[in-house]
């Protein structure tokens, strides 16, 4: 079955960004997650993680736990620096799709050198960006360069469809883009 662009604004989806920091200097950071339903929002919320924690994932879980969604729209994997959110656990959790969105191509190799460097417990971060599959470029609007995203639980043609149907102030969908400003604004 095909969706059309509006039946992809009528879905319930989850965007999450984290809030601004100083590294060195603030020890947690807000992490929102925005329920839009099309082009509104639903419901709000937010919760502390640990900058360079191991928090994350289950401070997003308890974020979501009582809302319905039908997809969760992440604005990379790393926030507050190096607290990874596993997307493979979300998806297993809620048995709904986890799109990853970043602006740039992702470096997995100056990341992997990043965490040996300096963090002990390495090998645990390393393991969510092993179980992520390659990044497909996504091209949303004509005059703007692509944005890059990692799909589970979904195929990547679903994925580009919602994309497009929610980005509507840019490149970037409107739940990513709306949780990055109330998290920036408020930290």
């Amino acid at each position: 079955m095909v969706m059309s662009r509006n039946a992809f604004r009528n879905l319930p989806i989850v965007g999450v960004e984290d809030g601004s920091f100083q590294k060195g200097i603030t020890q947690r950071a807000l992490l929102a997650a925005v329920l839009f339903r099309g082009l509104d929002i639903e419901n709000v919320k937010f919760t502390k993680i640990t900058v360079d924690g191991l928090d994350a994932t289950k401070k997003l879980s308890e974020l979501l736990s009582e809302w319905e969604f039908a997809a969760v729209l992440l604005a990379g994997v790393s926030f507050a620096g190096f607290n990874i959110i596993d997307p493979t656990v979300i998806h297993e959790k809620f048995e709904k799709p986890v799109i990853i969105v970043t602006r740039t191509k992702p470096d997995n190799k100056a990341v992997h050198r990043a965490l040996q460097r300096h963090f002990k417990d390495w090998r645990i971060r390393w393991k969510v960006f092993e179980k992520l599959g390659s990044f497909h470029k996504v091209a949303v609007l004509a005059d703007e360069p692509p944005i890059y995203v990692e799909t589970i639980g979904v195929d990547v043609k679903w994925a580009r469809t919602l994309i497009r149907a929610l980005a509507v102030c840019g490149r970037v969908p409107e739940p990513i883009r709306v949780a990055r400003l109330i998290a920036r604004g408020l930290s």
